[in-house]
């Protein structure tokens, strides 16, 4: 017998976007810090900003499918009722990393390919550029790029900081909303 999931945690697909794009966004950031640390133009700096720009439009695709996923699926209601500015502070955050899942790839790409550089996908295929080769825009795009990461390096801080209380403080089923259900993983176990 298939267990029942929890009625206020996030769907499969939901949950498998969570943590798929979490791993990308923190392998790219990793890969793109070590990157803007060597020497440009030379190895392995070329390979390490191939594999980054390739993460990071894979993000955004991926981005841009979860929110049309999210607006058909929608969010699972709170199990437990929580304060208006727990509510809205929550939003609110989870807004401003939607955007910047957008935002800070876009301005990747708008750097490269004004910059008159390719934005590949893995060697598989090669973006197409929208943008003419601009100095000015690429400068823009890069500096866009440079402060979105800070930012979305804090707000990523915060977020693990918030789910951490949640999980070992408050221990109540926040955290629990994006973990995969405990008594779906224990009927697989039991051959259910």
């Amino acid at each position: 017998m298939a267990a029942r999931p929890i009625p206020h945690s996030y769907d499969g697909a939901q949950r498998a976007f969570h943590w798929i794009m979490a791993a990308l966004i923190f392998l790219a950031i990793a890969i793109g810090v070590v990157a803007a640390l060597l020497p440009e133009h030379k190895s392995p700096r070329v390979e390490l900003l191939f594999a980054h720009k390739s993460l990071g439009m894979t993000v955004l695709v991926l981005a841009v499918l979860r929110l049309a996923y999210r607006a058909i699926a929608g969010a699972p209601a709170y199990a437990a009722t929580l304060t208006p500015w727990t509510r809205a502070s929550a939003h609110a955050a989870h807004i401003a990393l939607y955007a910047l899942m957008i935002a800070l790839p876009v301005s990747g790409y708008v750097n490269s390919a004004a910059g008159g550089h390719e934005v590949p996908w893995f060697g598989l295929f090669v973006w197409p550029s929208f943008f003419p080769r601009d100095k000015a825009l690429a400068h823009l795009g890069g500096q866009a790029h440079f402060w979105l990461a800070w930012t979305i390096g804090a707000f990523l801080a915060l977020h693990l900081a918030a789910a951490a209380w949640h999980a070992w403080v408050k221990r109540d089923e926040i955290f629990a909303r994006m973990w995969p259900d405990r008594a779906a993983l224990a009927g697989r176990g039991e051959g259910g």
